[in-house]
């Protein structure tokens, strides 16, 4: 497994990122344990988590993923061998629950508090990479798309967030640190008060990205990151997995798009989603591959792609898309799949 460095970091991490959110609610424990082993034996050394997880998110299960992952680091002694990544949440009055309804801003009483608990969790004395899961100033996320002033609320100053993720750098707590969900304007001004306050730099970016969502590179976000060395780290690869073909193929396929209420994330159930997932699915029948593999393919070889970000609830899933990386796709079939885009632009997004 090929491996990468994040940002200007000192953190090198397998081009594939092994993602947990199922765990704890479509996951039991052991589960989550035989994922953990397999990646590793394939090569993966990098684990992305969240304190919030599993998802959907609920007050029974919050922290059960973290919880997963710190049993495992405890009975295997890998804490040494693996890249730990999780995130804070920011400002969502629908989980109220998370740190006792504190969880409003990155301001540095809520973000020690995050860190303190995630690493009691996960059974560590320090996070590798930590990330704001998203902004706490106003910014259309999760199927938002367009910004709209009036939804303005306070928020916390990056530079005050920067200062307090500095202290928890200081204090040894935590490694590098990322942002999530962000903004083309959110990544310069992090870069900008780091730089003026000689404070953390933020080394990653954890964005949506695949074939149904590709606002990335049309954001400005591909150039803003190369030219800054913010590694982008891609998740949702198979939108929920609606890319995978199987809610194609039985509509009442055992999922997240079917066992969760529709409106969780109706960005993967829109129409022209649903309709550009036919599509590549299709081209990649046709060119003797999965959708799965074509989906995950594709995504790999993005030039400005550092890690992938992948999901499963069984191993023969897991296998699957790990065994994913292997495959080239052929110039014309890149082309076919950038045909289909051009007449569905980001219906996932």
């Amino acid at each position: 497994m090929d491996k990468v460095q994040l940002g200007q970091s000192g953190l090198h991490v397998s081009k594939i990122c092994l993602g947990s959110m199922t765990w704890g609610e479509q996951n039991t424990e052991a589960e989550a344990h035989a994922q953990l082993d397999y990646a590793f034996e394939r090569g993966i050394n990098f684990i992305d988590t969240a304190e919030m997880y599993p998802v959907m998110s609920r007050a029974e299960t919050q922290g059960s993923t973290e919880r997963y992952i710190g049993t495992w680091l405890k009975k295997t002694g890998l804490r040494d061998n693996v890249v730990l990544a999780t995130k804070a949440a920011g400002p969502n009055s629908a989980i109220g629950w998370i740190r006792g309804g504190r969880a409003r801003n990155f301001d540095a009483a809520n973000l020690k508090a995050a860190v303190d608990t995630s690493l009691r969790r996960l059974q560590t004395e320090h996070i590798d990479l930590y990330q704001l899961h998203w902004p706490s100033r106003n910014v259309p996320v999760f199927g938002n798309n367009v910004f709209n002033p009036k939804h303005e609320r306070a928020c916390v100053a990056i530079e005050e967030t920067l200062a307090a993720l500095d202290e928890l750098v200081k204090a040894g707590k935590i490694g590098a640190i990322g942002v999530s969900n962000e903004s083309c304007w959110g990544v310069n001004e992090f870069i900008k008060q780091s730089e003026l306050r000689n404070l953390p730099r933020i080394a990653t970016i954890q964005n949506l990205y695949n074939l149904t969502a590709r606002h990335y590179e049309t954001s400005l976000l591909d150039e803003t990151c190369y030219r800054e060395q913010v590694s982008l780290l891609a998740y949702s690869p198979l939108a929920f997995g609606q890319l995978t073909g199987k809610y194609l193929d039985d509509p009442r396929a055992h999922g997240r798009l079917t066992i969760f209420p529709s409106n969780w994330s109706p960005r993967y159930v829109r129409p022209a989603t649903v309709e550009a997932a036919r599509r590549y699915a299709q081209l990649a029948r046709d060119h003797g591959l999965t959708p799965t593999q074509l989906a995950l393919a594709w995504c790999y070889s993005r030039w400005f792609v550092a890690s992938t970000i992948i999901g499963a609830t069984n191993l023969e899933q897991l296998k699957h898309n790990i065994d994913a990386y292997a495959i080239e796709l052929p110039l014309e079939l890149i082309k076919q799949v950038d045909q289909i885009h051009a007449e569905i632009t980001n219906p996932g997004q």
